[in-house]
């Protein structure tokens, strides 16, 4: 059974459910973003996209940033696409792709969308998987991948495929704790941060680099896993 677009039309902003559970919180930044293009233009340029379930009650699938700014505005309605026989990787591989085509993201949510888009895109396409040789096999042989999904997420968002491999596998290195600690960071962790966390095999390396970027007693990632090689448990002093 394939999604099925119901309606679009305009629906009360009060009756969408589902702004807990998504893969990154609302940026705050994003919001006022919106409301200020809302001002200026008069009008929200896309639709958010929403899932009609068996309960009758719409949840959100793309679109949290447009839905709280609409919110924010005071806006009882909100034009959106509603969906019917939605699966949950369906709705979750709208998510992704709705924030990459879409959002200003950092380093790190890039990193968790790509992981998250290879993991739905793979669940969706298993036959993809086969055959582990070549380029694939070099850049991560531990997780199997599929070189379907990279040249699909390439082509679709303007990236070269060496920066899918990479980004993804940063991605995929972290659990949502990691992810959560780090968006805590004073400074924004970087692709090259996340690319020396991928290399990390050792759990409790990975967690203690984690935790000093997190508290900002380092300033990289590099920096964080010389000073536990060297068993400086100090805090990094900061330049002014």
């Amino acid at each position: 059974m394939k999604p099925t677009l119901m309606q679009q039309n305009r629906v009360k902003t009060a009756e969408v459910m589902g702004l807990l559970g998504r893969l990154r919180p609302v940026s705050e930044a994003g919001v006022e973003s919106l409301i200020a293009s809302i001002a200026e233009t008069g009008v929200m340029k896309d639709a958010i996209h929403l899932r009609k379930k068996k309960d009758g009650r719409l949840y959100l699938v793309a679109g949290a940033h447009r839905l709280e700014a609409a919110r924010r505005l005071g806006w009882e309605e909100i034009e959106a696409k509603v969906w019917t026989d939605v699966t949950d990787d369906w709705a979750l591989l709208m998510e992704v792709d709705d924030n990459l085509a879409g959002a200003e993201m950092n380093a790190l949510d890039t990193a968790v969308f790509l992981a998250t888009r290879k993991e739905v895109y793979e669940r969706l396409h298993p036959e993809t998987k086969r055959g582990m040789a070549g380029a694939m096999a070099r850049w991560n042989a531990t997780e199997p991948s599929s070189v379907a999904f990279v040249k699909s997420t390439a082509d679709k968002f303007g990236m070269t495929e060496r920066q899918v491999y990479k980004i993804a596998a940063a991605g995929s290195s972290l659990d949502w704790d990691e992810v959560a600690q780090l968006r805590s960071a004073p400074r924004p962790v970087t692709l090259k941060d996340l690319g020396e966390i991928a290399k990390i095999g050792e759990p409790s390396e990975r967690s203690g680099v984690v935790q000093r970027l997190a508290t900002g007693e380092a300033r990289s990632a590099a920096e964080a896993r010389r000073a536990i090689k060297s068993g400086s448990l100090g805090p990094v002093m900061k330049t002014p």
